[in-house]
This record gives structure tokens, C-alpha cells and sequence, in this order.
């Protein structure tokens, strides 16, 4: 075997696309900053029984686990930084109000997470702590939105849907654990036979509820066909009423909406609206988010919470390229005070200047510079190369 090789699903970003994912990130966090959002930095690794409180059973089978050799206990490195913003607002920063918080940083996955996907992605994100109503909600939207034409990622598909209906219907058939567990794999992967088969168990309107949801989705027209299939229950109406509002709230915001009540993503861990973000072309959702305001209790001290993420690596992929500046090339003479001023003036107004060491002439197109400072007339000026 090669030792050079990486494992699979795990590669080095080089330069060209590193300098992208760098000048991304730095623009959507001083973006989220101009919203109010404070950048905090979690560690890679914690004690596995954090990272997986509240998160359900998805995050437990996509965590690295190791053995600490400090106290003997179990670690994990992290699979979503979510969980860890949610300790940090519940236990360090022990706020009374609205906390807005964002962050950075590389994740890692024991398996990929669909096809053509990394196991390292480099997570971002932002989440509101504190709030319940839909406005936070809106809020996070809508900056999750700006953020992606930041990247320059247009002709957004916007796909909301509330875990509230699921929850509400399972809660009437009152069933165990495990035709839970069926109904939900059936109900996302909009398995109309399987489907089926499992509502004829239940109660007919239950029963014929459920079977509605993987055909509930589309424009606005479906929150009213959903109010007239679903039961009259005061849950399920409150989630239908949050979703217009939603829709109507968001509609200048250029992204074409769809609704689906089918989509169950992070059941377990989302507790009432969830969304996502699509292109055309690009099979997976390229950024997810969500309420998920179960994850403060699990630590102790319940806060309402809403949030997105996306791995600023897919954007990068997707995202059209920016055409970027090249360098300067300046001659290696560092007794030259007059060239070294120049040089420095150079790059503080943002030019990058290459001194071409001596000795590696031939090389010198693997630098990338198109101009060079070049002495005409006592002075040194930037000339094509």
C-alpha cells in the first residue's frame, strides 16, 4: 500500500479551491457578524456522551470514537457542531436573552453522507438561542439565503416542512417504538406501498393521514390540501399556520419555495420547522437547518433554538469561480530600500508580490504571477510579465 494514499472519502484541498473555502469563509462570518452573531470555536474532541445528548441515533453512527487515555472515558469527534453551540449557550455564556451565535470549523464523518460527499467537511453556520416564534425562524432563512448568493450560488430552491404533522399523527395512532420507526422510513422515503400497508394497522382517518404526507408537497397550495386531508388537531393547524406564515413572510426573498410534509430529516433532533436548500444540478441539499428547540433541555437548561449549516467545501464545488488576482513578481535584491518600500506598499493595498529567489529561473511560471516589478527610469513600477 501506498503511504502517501488517504482513506477514502478524505482529501487535501489545494491551493486554488483552499484560497476560495478561505475568502468564503471569512466573508460569511463577517456577514453573520453584521447581523448580530458571535463566532465561538468548539473543540474538536468531547466526551462522547455531549456530542451525542439529544441528537438522536444518526449522529451516534456517524461519530469517531476513541478512548481517552487521560480519565479512561470515551470520546468523539465531532459529526455536527451544533450540539457543542448548544452546550456552550446552556452552560458558558448563561444567557437570559436572545443569544446569537455562529462558527467554523471541520467536522468528520465515519461514513460519507450521500454520494460524492466528504467525510471531513468544513461546517458553518449560524443559530439563534432564546427565541420561540417564527421570526427567528425567518431570521436564520433569510441570512442562510444570503450567505449562498454571497457565494455567488443563484436560482435557490427554498424546501420547507414542520416534524410537528409527523409527531402529531404517530402521537394519535399511538403505536411502539418500532412501527414508529417503519412509518418514518416510509413516510420520508415517500413509500407509498410500504405505506400503505402499515396504515391499514391504524385508525382510518390516522391511517389515511399519514398515507397523504409523501404527496403533500409543492407550492403554497399545499398547506391548504393539507388542511383539508389532515385531522382538526390544534398542533398540526399551528404548524400549517407557521408555514404560510413563513411563505408569506419569504416571498422577496427570490428563492422558489416548496412545501413538503413528508420530510422528516433530524426527527429526532428538529422540533417543529425544518429546511433545506437545493440547486439544480446538485443532487443533495446543499444547506440544511432548522428548530430543534428539545437539544437545550437535554443539557439541562431548555432554550428555544433555530439554525442552518452548509460545508463550505460543496459550496466551493458548486459555487461559480471568482476570478482572482494574480501575483506580482519582484526581484529578489534585498539590499534595494527603495524596491522593499515598494513591495510593502504593494501588498498592504492587497496585491500579493512573489520575490523570485535566485536559482530557480525555469520555474518561474509555477509561481502564477502575470506582472512583475520591474526599475524603469529610476523607479520601480508593475509591468505586465
Amino acid at each position: 500500500m501506498r503511504k502517501w494514499l488517504l482513506p477514502e472519502y478524505i482529501e487535501d484541498v489545494l491551493p486554488e479551491p483552499a484560497r476560495r473555502i478561505e475568502a468564503l469563509r471569512r466573508g460569511m462570518l463577517d456577514l453573520f457578524a453584521l447581523h448580530g452573531y458571535q463566532l465561538v470555536v468548539p473543540p474538536m474532541l468531547e466526551y462522547v456522551e455531549s456530542l451525542l445528548t439529544g441528537t438522536g441515533h444518526d449522529l451516534d453512527l456517524r461519530t469517531f470514537k476513541l478512548v481517552d487515555q487521560l480519565s479512561g472515558r470515551t470520546l468523539g469527534v465531532r459529526a455536527d457542531i451544533t450540539p457543542q453551540v448548544a452546550r456552550i449557550d446552556a452552560h458558558l455564556m448563561n444567557r437570559k436573552g436572545v443569544n446569537r451565535l455562529c462558527y467554523a470549523g471541520s467536522i468528520l464523518h465515519t461514513l460519507p453522507a450521500g454520494l460524492n460527499r466528504t467525510r471531513e467537511p468544513l461546517q458553518i453556520g449560524a443559530e439563534i438561542y432564546g427565541h420561540a416564534g417564527i421570526e427567528s425562524d425567518l431570521e436564520v432563512q433569510r441570512l442562510m439565503l444570503d450567505a449562498l448568493r454571497l457565494a455567488g450560488i443563484g436560482k435557490l430552491h427554498l424546501d420547507i416542512g414542520h416534524v410537528a404533522v409527523f409527531r402529531t399523527l404517530v402521537k394519535k395512532a399511538a403505536v411502539g417504538a418500532d412501527v414508529e420507526a417503519e412509518l418514518f422510513r416510509a413516510v420520508q422515503a415517500k413509500d407509498v406501498p410500504a405505506l400503505a400497508k402499515l396504515a391499514r394497522k391504524l385508525d382510518r382517518k390516522t391511517g389515511a393521514a399519514l398515507e397523504a404526507l409523501p404527496e403533500l408537497s409543492g407550492g403554497i397550495e399545499v398547506l391548504t390540501r393539507a388542511k383539508k386531508l389532515l385531522p382538526d388537531d390544534g398542533e398540526i393547524k399551528q404548524a400549517l399556520a407557521q408555514l404560510r406564515a413563513i411563505a408569506t413572510s419569504i416571498h422577496d426573498t427570490g428563492a422558489e419555495i416548496c412545501f413538503d410534509l413528508g420530510e422528516l430529516r433530524g426527527l429526532h433532533y428538529h422540533s417543529g420547522v425544518v429546511f433545506a436548500v437545493y440547486v439544480e444540478g446538485w443532487s443533495n441539499a446543499i444547506a440544511l437547518g432548522g428548530r430543534y428547540d428539545e437539544v437545550g433541555l437535554a443539557f439541562g437548561r431548555a432554550r428555544p433554538a433555530t439554525g442552518f449549516s452548509m460545508d463550505l467545501r460543496e459550496i466551493v464545488a458548486i459555487a461559480p469561480a471568482a476570478e482572482s488576482r494574480t501575483a506580482i513578481l519582484a526581484p529578489y535584491l534585498p539590499a534595494d530600500a527603495a524596491l522593499q518600500r515598494r513591495i510593502a506598499t504593494l501588498r498592504k493595498a492587497g496585491d500579493a508580490v512573489i520575490v523570485d529567489l535566485p536559482g530557480h529561473d525555469k520555474a518561474r511560471d509555477e509561481l502564477g504571477c502575470s506582472r512583475r516589478l520591474a526599475l524603469r527610469n529610476g523607479k520601480w513600477i508593475v509591468e505586465p510579465l
